[in-house]
């Protein structure tokens, strides 16, 4: 009996405190969305700003009033379907061929890839190659230099040589070659692990912002992160110019604009994930057992 008590004791305990840091964790993205609805008159009755007290849509009609806005998300887009899709590819074809037993030079190559781990060229260096490839001011800039994220490369190198290696004996008997076996045996067989890293692949991509922040300057082809960013640190330069006029008059409240950028900024990914949830959950933990 006292066993049991102190058993359920413990798990109240842990109850009480899971739930008050899932309530710190939740709070700042309930307070954006409600923000995202207030205007200048309900922010100063109430304060602090708890609960919904009014329904303003103005906010989010000068987001989408700002022809730079549906810009950035157009580029965000491409950036993370072509981005992510050459991530997918690239760090497939990386994984596979190094879990290779018979790869000559393995170890070579699996060295050189750890020493990109703890060691880079450094920010002009980098910058320098990016010019003399005359990627400068180009969309291509958040996409190439990041193609390969390394310690995904080693998590799916590790989850390939984890596969029976009696799968691959009995296709190649068969007369299948590497490129067969990855497409048709490995592939099918692993797609909760590689649905798992296209949601990681993507959501760094739409999250980018660092090689856009280096490399572009063309206000046309900056991301919507960089567009967030802006629009968070220098709110009167970015808003259109209907949005100027109606700021100018006191229609707008600016916080509201800022919590709406926020809000539009983060729908599309946080859509993605109930998609992928089930894979998600099944394919996190794939990959992490040693060779």
């Amino acid at each position: 009996m006292k066993e049991r008590k102190t058993v359920k004791l413990f798990d109240i305990i842990l109850y009480v405190l899971f739930g008050i840091l899932a309530l710190i964790t939740i709070y700042p993205f309930y307070n954006v969305f409600i923000v995202s609805f207030s205007n200048t008159k309900a922010s100063v009755e109430h304060s602090p700003y708890i609960l919904p007290y009014v329904f303003d849509l103005e906010g989010y009609k000068a987001i989408m009033n700002d022809i730079f806005f549906f810009k950035s998300l157009l580029v965000t887009i491409f950036v993370t379907v072509v981005g992510g899709t050459l991530n997918m590819v690239f760090s497939i074809i990386a994984a596979y061929v190094l879990s290779r037993r018979g790869l000559i030079g393995r170890k070579f190559l699996l060295s050189l890839i750890l020493f990109t781990m703890f060691f880079s060229g450094g920010m002009i260096p980098t910058y320098l190659v990016i010019s003399d490839f005359k990627l400068v001011d180009n969309v291509f800039s958040m996409i190439l230099p990041t193609m390969l994220n390394t310690y995904y490369v080693i998590i799916m190198k590790n989850y390939f040589a984890s596969l029976p290696i009696g799968l691959s004996e009995a296709a190649s008997i068969d007369g299948a070659n590497a490129l067969t076996i990855l497409l048709r045996i490995y592939l099918p067989i692993s797609k909760p692990f590689m649905a798992t890293f296209a949601l990681f692949y993507a959501v760094e991509r739409w999250n980018g912002w660092w090689s856009a922040f280096l490399y572009i300057s063309n206000k046309n082809i900056k991301p919507l992160q960089i567009y967030l960013r802006e629009v968070l640190v220098n709110f009167n330069t970015q808003l259109a110019t209907q949005a100027q006029s109606m700021l100018t008059q006191e229609k707008i409240f600016i916080q509201s604009v800022q919590m709406a950028a926020i809000v539009v900024t983060m729908l599309p990914i946080l859509c993605l994930y109930p998609f992928l949830q089930k894979y998600f959950v099944s394919g996190i933990m794939i990959g992490s057992i040693k060779e």
